[in-house]
């Protein structure tokens, strides 16, 4: 089997080691099955990209000895792709808008007859607090916060229910890497998992027009994308690309989430690590063979 994996970094700040290491060992997957290796700018958030910063993408894989295809899929170019998911989805009556500020969430998540709030892969799970406002809207509104109703997502997307229905299969995903875990191998998604676990996600943001997890679901599909190469800090927000997926008829990629590179006291490298930016060990006179023994490979 030929794989096609990618590297989907945002030009918002400079690749570290972390970054390496996920684009090496993408493109190290392609190259041995004699696949493809995709380069994608996910640039949705205008606010923060910024040019330099994609020029330095590109400066810094083709030192490291990366190629790619071209031409490369740039998110800021994507929105047509991204409204027809949404009108979807909203179409199938499982989005709604919200008008719910950071602040209003933490308060309505931690009202005493909600009990301790929880965390998702979005960080405080939703309260539902405008899901229970009624969308008389035939068509999708523009211009606003909408979020997937994940009860009747999965009434939509579930498997013929088991006896215990919390217990239900929604969903499911092959993992040929390593989830924080241990998870590998086939990955049922319940009910449970997204209902406490994920709750009513964003789908599109007010900014944005569209969110991370519809745009980078939409965009592996259409590059067909075969191996989903990425950090473990990823694995739970693979239950809500598997369920976007579902419900949205797109093909069902292999996912491999690997081993995140940390610094001296265990922490996961982030973009303000400029000390592990690859163009700092450019400058200090560092080889692409020392990148790779720096992230073991």
């Amino acid at each position: 089997m030929t794989f096609t994996t990618r590297f989907a970094p945002s030009p918002t700040g400079p690749l570290h080691l972390g970054h390496a290491y996920s684009a090496l060992l993408g493109f190290d997957m392609a190259q041995a099955s004699q696949g493809a290796f995709l380069l994608r700018i996910e640039d949705i958030d205008r606010s923060r990209s910024r040019p330099h910063w994609e020029d330095q993408i590109y400066d810094d894989l083709h030192w490291l000895g990366l190629g790619w295809r071209r031409p490369v899929m740039r998110q800021s170019t994507r929105q047509p792709a991204y409204d027809a998911a949404l009108d979807r989805l909203w179409s199938m009556g499982l989005l709604y808008p919200c008008t719910c500020s950071r602040r209003d969430i933490q308060q309505a998540a931690s009202a005493p007859q909600e009990g301790a709030p929880g965390f998702g892969p979005d960080g405080l799970i939703y309260p539902g607090t405008c899901r229970r406002k009624v969308a008389t809207d035939r068509a999708r509104p523009r211009n606003c916060t909408l979020r997937l109703d994940i009860a009747r997502a999965i009434e939509t997307a579930a498997e013929s229910p088991p006896r215990n229905p919390a217990s239900r299969v929604c969903a499911r995903f092959h993992e040929t890497g390593q989830g924080p875990d241990g998870a590998h191998g086939w990955i049922d998604i319940t009910a449970d998992d997204l209902i406490h676990g994920v709750g009513d996600f964003v789908v599109a943001r007010k900014d944005m027009a569209t969110s991370y997890h519809l745009s980078v679901t939409v965009d592996d599909a259409a590059q067909g994308v075969t191996h989903v190469v990425r950090g473990q800090d990823l694995f739970e927000a693979t239950k809500i690309h598997v369920l976007l997926q579902q419900l949205l008829g797109l093909p069902l990629p292999l996912y491999h989430h690997h081993r995140l590179i940390r610094d001296d006291a265990g922490k996961r490298l982030a973009k303000r690590d400029d000390a592990r930016a690859i163009a700092t060990y450019r400058a200090e006179g560092a080889t692409p063979q020392d990148i790779r023994r720096m992230v073991g490979l």
